[in-house]
């Protein structure tokens, strides 16, 4: 009797120090995982080669190692670990229907899925005044967009979104749990935190107020940046000029647009999660994750001249 309860004592308190959460993807249509598993997967793999492409052709070749194209790295870079941090997982729990993650697991791809979707807006905006004083201030485009410039703003990316929204996961891992089925793919504060016995009021707040405030802010600089862009196109006199000048942030500007339809979507679907199927807005959360990482280095590519010559030299190279 004794060692039985002494067994269960040990139980209870191991369960309390590494608890695992299960994650209940679809939860309504579960049957379609199989079938769902195989565009994720291509685009997975579409993901990871376009942008290590991108990253190698970058570093590979010395007429690319200027500031524009070391900020579409730290993209590249961002979106790689994105795509690294959820679809794993997703892909895991449909072919192998290994539904479980760790506690610390769990909290450790928020705060990863948190901040680095915030570092990349940050990412847009810093690129956006890259096209600003390139076309807005020519002349002192050398002087101000500098390599030291880059090393700064990757700092500014990571510290002010790690540090803000590290608040996010830290205050769920706090909470006290009634419940260990997430029904998501992925752990979202949301779907993490509603399990949670405890008054959950400010980790949405905090959640809420942080997140527009950093993408809400990120976005208005970008519409700055664009405004006065435009501006100084529409009074350029010369000939073909303006195409020109639009065409060098024409790939940034469609990149940015798809960004921010793709997270509108996503707002605007858990908002009204009661008047739709909840599976739609888990798939657009995976889809967030995985869609913008597989067109932003394909966009470049395909818009840019010197990285479609930079591509076909490394593989002149290589062959």
């Amino acid at each position: 009797m004794i060692r039985r309860q002494h067994m269960e004592a040990q139980s209870n308190t191991s369960s309390i120090l590494a608890p695992d959460f299960l994650l209940i993807c679809f939860p309504n249509y579960q049957t379609w995982q199989h079938w769902l598993s195989l565009p994720l997967s291509l685009l997975f793999l579409l993901a990871m080669g376009a942008n290590a492409t991108l990253l190698i052709t970058i570093r590979m070749e010395a007429s690319l190692h200027e500031p524009m194209y070391y900020l579409l790295s730290l993209l590249s870079l961002l979106d790689i670990v994105l795509c690294l941090t959820v679809i794993p997982k997703v892909l895991a729990i449909f072919w192998f229907d290994n539904k479980s993650i760790g506690f610390s697991s769990c909290f450790l791809q928020m705060f990863v899925m948190n901040s680095f979707l915030t570092m990349e807006s940050c990412t847009f905006m810093v690129m956006a005044y890259d096209r600003y004083v390139a076309i807005c201030k020519p002349l002192q485009y050398p002087s101000i967009i500098t390599d030291q410039f880059v090393v700064r703003a990757a700092i500014f990316v990571a510290a002010r979104n790690g540090i803000l929204t590290m608040p996010i996961p830290i205050l769920s891992s706090q909470l006290r749990y009634c419940a260990r089925i997430i029904r998501n793919c992925i752990c979202t504060n949301m779907s993490v935190s509603k399990l949670s016995c405890d008054d959950i009021t400010f980790n949405k707040l905090y959640q809420f107020v942080i997140g527009w405030t950093l993408l809400g802010s990120d976005l208005i600089l970008i519409v700055l940046s664009y405004s006065f862009i435009l501006k100084a196109v529409l009074r350029i006199k010369a000939e073909g000029a303006v195409a020109k000048a639009l065409s060098t942030c024409g790939s940034h500007f469609i990149l940015i647009l798809f960004f921010s339809t793709v997270l509108l979507v996503l707002v605007i679907t858990n908002l009204a999660r009661e008047r739709i199927p909840p599976d739609v807005p888990i798939l657009l959360n995976i889809l967030h994750h995985l869609i913008p990482p597989a067109l932003n280095p394909i966009v470049y590519g395909v818009r840019t001249r010197e990285i479609k010559q930079g591509i076909r030299n490394l593989l002149r190279r290589r062959l």
